[in-house]
């Protein structure tokens, strides 16, 4: 499996996402997944303090409760990165992100101990901010979080769903206050590009836009790194599946466009669809981590074994060039 790194760590190219583990997927078939991942040279997984409370019958601490539980069981320690947010969990019991905790420095600390308590971890890998909090400044989100790297419980810092400008306005704090800066980006990306000027039915939902990825270059062409995971890059299983239709704002002439070199490529490789998919997003610039959620171990070795392709530099333009 390709390698990248997140901040000084190594870690695999591709990210397993463990959202519906010990909820919708049950602990056996969530155990089976990890182990595969792992035994196959996966070393970065992903989770969240709310995963998944809008699901009924669960709270929001399943996944975070059942990697910390799948972690002690197989004695995993710092060889696994796992990744969690914070911020977007209700604060009252069966109702919504209109009750999320936020980002003030009191939701960060409380949130961030839960987190440490729940994986089983004195120091958090990853810690993202899940969502914006516009109640709260971000120059306060940026010194809460900075704190729990001086106290040696986050490892690294990151955003998920921001806009550029909010990205920005973090570094720029983080500089000011000679505080670590957010280092991992997290949104949602693909293949297939919607409009940007439609939004997406996913709640919460930010899709990586041009400015995003411009910025992404700019500042490590100025030194100053940064990691780009993108979810959902396989739509729910829509390149590859009738039955799953596409978000409404997919719905424009590029995307026949897009999906047609897509299968030429995938003719030219031998590959399916969702590993030309991944391969592309691997290879851009910046080069992107896709974050995959799987439900079976036939759909993991297919995103696995996509690790292994490598598109030619004209195939990639190719699909780039696809509008």
């Amino acid at each position: 499996m390709r390698r990248t790194t997140v901040g000084d760590r190594t870690v695999s190219a591709l990210c397993l996402g463990a959202m519906k583990f010990g909820s919708e997927t049950d602990d056996a078939t969530s155990a089976a997944l990890l182990d595969r991942f792992v035994e196959a040279g996966g070393t970065f997984v992903d989770t969240a303090n709310c995963y998944q409370f809008w699901v009924e019958g669960f709270e929001g601490h399943e996944s975070e409760t059942f990697l910390g539980r799948w972690r002690r069981e197989r004695g995993i320690t710092d060889e696994v990165v796992i990744a969690t947010k914070l911020g977007a969990r209700p604060t009252v019991p069966g109702t919504g992100l209109e009750t999320k905790e936020g980002l003030s420095a009191t939701a960060v600390a409380e949130a961030a101990e839960r987190s440490r308590e729940r994986l089983g971890v004195e120091r958090l890998d990853v810690l993202y901010a899940h969502h914006e909090d516009a109640r709260t400044p971000i120059e306060e989100t940026v010194g809460a979080f900075a704190d729990l790297v001086a106290e040696g419980a986050v490892a690294l810092t990151g955003l998920s769903n921001h806009r550029t400008w909010r990205i920005e306005r973090a570094r720029a704090a983080a500089e000011a206050g000679g505080l670590p800066r957010p280092r991992v980006l997290q949104y949602r990306h693909s293949y297939l590009q919607p409009r940007l000027d439609m939004p997406l039915q996913s709640s919460g939902h930010m899709h990586v836009t041009p400015e995003l990825l411009d910025f992404v270059r700019a500042e490590a062409a100025a030194g100053r790194d940064h990691t780009l995971v993108a979810y959902t890059p396989l739509l729910w299983g829509a390149y590859t599946r009738p039955d799953k239709a596409l978000d409404p704002a997919y719905d424009h002439p590029g995307t026949a466009r897009r999906l047609a070199v897509l299968d030429e490529v995938a003719q030219e490789t031998g590959a399916t669809r969702n590993q030309v998919v991944l391969a592309w997003l691997m290879d851009s610039d910046p080069p992107v981590v896709p974050l995959v959620g799987v439900s079976s171990i036939a759909q993991l070795d297919e995103a696995i074994e996509a690790t292994d392709l490598s598109l030619s530099p004209e195939q990639w333009q190719r699909l780039a060039d696809a509008r």
